[in-house]
């Protein structure tokens, strides 16, 4: 078995020093906004934004207009192999979701390196998501985007409100490999690819 060193390229460097900052009563020790929540959640952010995700695609047809629809997300992981499950987290502000989950099923694109364009459109708020973006339809009739590293094909098993967002957890009834390349990655508030 090989071992092969990778490295994450990101826009901007990552130095590697620790930093250690204390919570007291959800607020960071010694910060200039301690005691405010707004300081808080943006410590919050900062220190999570140093664990580096991939990227996917939920998109669906609209059962209403039959158009598509789609979000991009990182907070994605699969849950379980028996049954198969998966699950991605949805702010509570977003205006797509409330079309996708009317869906019969779902599909999740795994965006590869060169997709970033792909993800901000369908990150944007209003407006036709999908105008340029070439997709064809996945074994379920969904959007599969052109160029995506892999799909699956679900439908919603449970929704769980928790703080801003719902965790969603999806049931996988079909999946397979795509196209060939490097994940997106997001990284520090960046994108950036993987290379081995």
């Amino acid at each position: 078995m090989s071992t092969h060193a990778a490295r994450l390229i990101t826009p901007d460097g990552c130095d590697g020093r620790p930093h250690v900052a204390p919570f007291q009563h959800g607020v960071p020790n010694g910060s200039a906004s301690a005691g405010a929540p707004h300081g808080a959640a943006k410590h919050f952010r900062s220190v999570l934004s140093r664990f580096a995700t991939g990227v996917v695609a939920i998109t669906a047809l609209d059962p209403d207009s039959g158009q598509p629809s789609g979000l991009a997300a990182n907070s994605f992981t699969s849950v379980s192999l028996d049954p198969p499950l998966v699950a991605f987290c949805v702010a509570h502000t977003s205006t797509s979701w409330p079309r996708l989950r009317t869906a019969r099923t779902l599909t999740v694109n795994v965006l590869a390196e060169h997709q970033q364009p792909v993800c901000a459109q369908l990150a944007a708020k209003g407006g036709d998501k999908f105008a340029g973006l070439a997709w064809t339809r996945s074994p379920g009739g969904n959007p599969l985007l052109e160029g995506a590293l892999a799909w699956l094909e679900c439908s919603i098993e449970a929704e769980h409100p928790a703080g801003d967002h719902l965790i969603v957890v999806a049931r996988v009834h079909q999946l397979d490999t795509h196209a060939d390349g490097g994940p997106l990655l997001f990284f520090r508030g960046g994108y950036g690819r993987f290379t081995p």
